[in-house]
């Protein structure tokens, strides 16, 4: 059965006006940023400009065809503007209008003629194949950044109607679809229309879950991180941490030496930018699998992956030595804090991360009772004695 393509353009255009206005409603909340007021402005348009191509016959051709064509390919520019600030990439309203206005003049020009159907269809098509390809270029590029199964999901609802359209331009420049009646009787042409829908509906849901998706993870930074520093809290070192490896893991113990006395003498807007500069020299001594946790005042632990006793205790002179370097270059100073490290290594295939770190606590206060701006490893009969 043939399905009748102008119900199926009226219904499109009622899923893509109440889409919009639901976006919309959630640009109003202000909850969501400026993306929903893109999505939503584009959701109108697509289906003010498939309303008025439904209505064909019953309205002025310059209504339903250009008017009806140019709203359709500015909804589809709009769309590929909305993921592009969800992405965070600046928008430039001017040049916006500027590009709408270049691709939408051919509309005006070649299809003056009103039974010239095909040429318009061609055209439009290749224009929303292209923006679908750049809309799946651009949330790839954030399913890379954020590692959002929701965005992976909005990516690929863009490949079968980017398909669609190239099919479809296929169809219109070979002469299949078109003619003087844009309501033929082309069963794929009726099908792919119907298609569209179903895809319109779904990856206006799926922006909304990948909206949300990115907040969820926002605040779950936000419960694994200190905010000064960006490191690590203890509730996030505890969920990172292996609890099982076959690979040796070491753990330094770094205690910050004389933050008290910087924060009495210069203020606690010097002591947070000290610790802020301490945890920035230390992720460029670490590696990416290393991990770096703030466990309150001064205090920082570092979890070394598949390093030996003695690569913990070069890394840990490393980022002592990298320090004292940092902290020389910060002008009128009159208390230079080092670091006081203790290392704690274990091999064995079941790391008991309790004892490893009481034994990096005991080589951290051995190292403070030495002298402090020192690195000691732990050895358990020393420090038993």
């Amino acid at each position: 059965m043939l399905l009748d393509l102008r119900t199926i353009y009226v219904v499109s255009a009622m899923t893509c006006l109440v889409l919009g206005c639901a976006h919309l409603a959630a640009y109003n909340t202000g909850r969501f940023g400026r993306w929903p007021a893109w999505w939503g402005a584009s959701n109108l348009l697509v289906g003010m400009g498939t309303v008025l191509v439904s209505l064909r016959g019953f309205v002025p051709s310059f209504f339903s065809l250009d008017v009806g064509n140019v709203a359709t390919i500015a909804g589809y520019l709009l769309m590929f503007f909305a993921v592009r600030i969800f992405a965070g990439r600046s928008i430039d309203g001017r040049r916006c209008g500027l590009v709408l206005a270049c691709i939408s003049l051919p509309v005006l020009i070649f299809t003056i003629d009103p039974t010239a159907v095909s040429a318009r269809i061609f055209y439009v098509s290749v224009v929303c194949c292209l923006c679908d390809l750049a809309i799946l270029r651009e949330t790839i590029g954030i399913y890379r950044r954020e590692k959002s199964f929701a965005a992976w999901l909005f990516a690929w609802l863009y490949v079968p109607t980017a398909v669609m359209f190239f099919i479809r331009s296929l169809l219109a420049a070979t002469g299949v679809i078109g003619g003087p009646d844009v309501f033929g009787s082309s069963p794929v042409h009726s099908w792919m229309a119907t298609t569209a829908v179903v895809f319109i509906a779904l990856r206006s849901m799926v922006v909304v879950l990948m909206a949300a998706e990115r907040s969820t993870n926002e605040l779950m930074e936000l419960a694994h991180h200190d905010p000064l520093t960006g490191a690590l809290n203890r509730c996030g070192l505890a969920q990172r941490l292996p609890l099982q490896t076959s690979l040796p893991v070491a753990v330094l113990a770094i205690d910050i030496d004389h933050f008290k006395q910087l924060n009495d003498l210069h203020g606690h807007v010097v002591g947070d930018d000290m610790l802020k500069l301490f945890a920035g020299v230390v992720r460029n001594v670490l590696r990416p699998v290393d991990l770096l946790s703030r466990q309150g005042g001064d205090e920082f632990l570092a979890v070394l992956k598949d390093v030996s006793a003695e690569g913990a205790v070069a890394t840990a002179e490393s980022i002592r030595a990298a320090f004292s370097v940092a902290v020389s270059r910060v002008p009128e100073l009159a208390v230079s804090p080092t670091l006081s490290i203790g290392v704690a290594a274990s091999a064995q295939p079941i790391v008991d991360f309790e004892q490893l770190l009481r034994e990096a606590d005991e080589a951290l206060y051995f190292s403070k009772r030495q002298g402090r701006n020192r690195v000691e490893a732990f050895v358990a009969q020393e420090h038993a004695a």
